[in-house]
């Protein structure tokens, strides 16, 4: 099993009290126990040597790519510059340590695969297992996940690393990606641990191997 751990999105702009989207009354409830919890899925993925891929959503000075959909959708966050880039408000939150070293994909619309290098970049990688978290739950998590379904990746999201504007919007989000089997569930604070899982699925794939090799007939 190849497994990457993909973070959407949790940048200073949503998840900061001081971001952009809390300043403009788009705050994230549970925003913080996301951010927390992340940092253990993250510090979990590093020690197993599993690949992290950070997404970022953030706009150009001037924001001629941000588009008329998404302008309307937060009209407010131009005036602050929200989300533009080589800003703090674009940057990752620190308590994810994201640096010069780690994957970085960029990206102006909800879905993280849309015009962007993710796909073949996990291509790259071999994975075969995405596990995926971030923000906001119901728009740009929830969204990339329904296109990496498209895509045949096999997801898992941590719920528990996840936000949304409200809680019943994150946990419709949850209903919907759950019931029609586009994500399985998983949590950090119930006990899921990416390298171990990862561990026992590797342990699980050679036993069915060894179970299918052919036997070798023994000569005297």
């Amino acid at each position: 099993m190849n497994r990457a751990l993909l973070v959407v999105d949790m940048q200073n702009g949503f998840c900061h009290p001081k971001g952009s989207f809390t300043r403009i009354g788009m705050g994230l409830e549970g925003a913080d126990d996301a951010v927390r919890n992340a940092a253990i899925a993250v510090t979990q993925a590093r020690r197993a040597a599993i690949p992290v891929v950070f997404t970022r959503h953030l706009y150009r000075p001037g924001r001629a790519d941000e588009g008329q959909a998404l302008k309307q959708n937060s009209p407010a966050l131009a005036g602050l510059d929200g989300l533009q880039a080589g800003t703090w408000d674009a940057e990752v939150v620190a308590e994810l340590a994201c640096g010069p070293q780690d994957l970085t994909v960029d990206k102006v619309r909800f879905d993280a695969f849309q015009w962007t290098s993710l796909e073949p970049l996990l291509r790259g990688l071999g994975v075969d297992d995405l596990v995926v978290c971030g923000v906001v739950t119901n728009l740009c998590v929830e969204t990339t996940i329904r296109s990496a379904f498209m895509r045949d990746f096999p997801v898992r999201m941590l719920a528990d690393c996840c936000a949304a504007q409200t809680r019943r919007l994150h946990e419709l989000s949850l209903e919907v990606l759950s019931s029609y089997r586009l994500a399985r569930i998983e949590s950090i604070t119930a006990g899921f641990d990416l390298a171990e899982a990862r561990a026992e699925a590797d342990g699980k794939a050679r036993a069915q191997a060894s179970a299918e090799a052919p036997a070798i007939p023994v000569t005297a």
